[in-house]
């Protein structure tokens, strides 16, 4: 089946499907569309790339959740001179320094994992996806995909702690 077919049996048929799942997010009619829109948008530009996709109709949604998330993000971000805090923040801008090292290690660590390793951990870490929902999205069973996740973890877990024992004495 060419492609673009495959894009029209199998994607087309969910928008609305899509639809519900941005307003979940978003909570607004129109950020939901303009996020759909944009989803459908990309999975046409890549159409002649996704027959490595066990699930397309999964990746659609993961797609939608992904772009949702960084509207999101980018909303939180965007604070208007009326909303900023004028008092200090409880945080020492020391310790809020180092929570962004950390923060920016640990995304670091993430972006070296097998690909697959990578994924999984952003899907359940990160977004907060179910595994059943993360094995079907990646075509794995839900023990390999649980598996793969154990394995991302341990990953990251020992280079936190080998650059903890850099630090600690002095290594770094």
């Amino acid at each position: 089946m060419k492609q673009s077919e495959r894009f029209k049996t199998e994607i087309i048929p969910i928008r609305q499907n899509l639809l519900l799942t941005a307003k979940k997010y978003l909570q607004n009619t129109d950020d939901a569309e303009d996020a759909v829109q944009e989803t459908l948008l990309r999975l046409w530009q890549i159409r002649d790339r996704t027959e490595v996709v066990a699930n397309l109709q999964g990746f659609a949604v993961q797609t939608l959740k992904n772009i949702c998330l960084d509207r999101l993000k980018a909303e939180k971000e965007c604070v208007e001179i009326d909303n900023f805090p004028l008092e200090a923040s409880p945080e020492n801008p020391h310790t809020e320094a180092e929570r962004r090292d950390l923060a920016d290690f640990v995304r670091r660590i993430i972006e070296q994992l097998p690909p697959l390793q990578r994924l999984i951990i952003r899907m359940r870490d990160v977004e907060g996806c179910e595994m059943q929902e993360i094995a079907d999205i990646t075509g794995t069973s839900l023990s390999a995909a649980t598996m793969n996740l154990s394995r991302a973890r341990k990953k990251v877990r020992e280079q936190l702690i080998i650059e903890n024992e850099k630090l600690k004495y002095g290594k770094h």
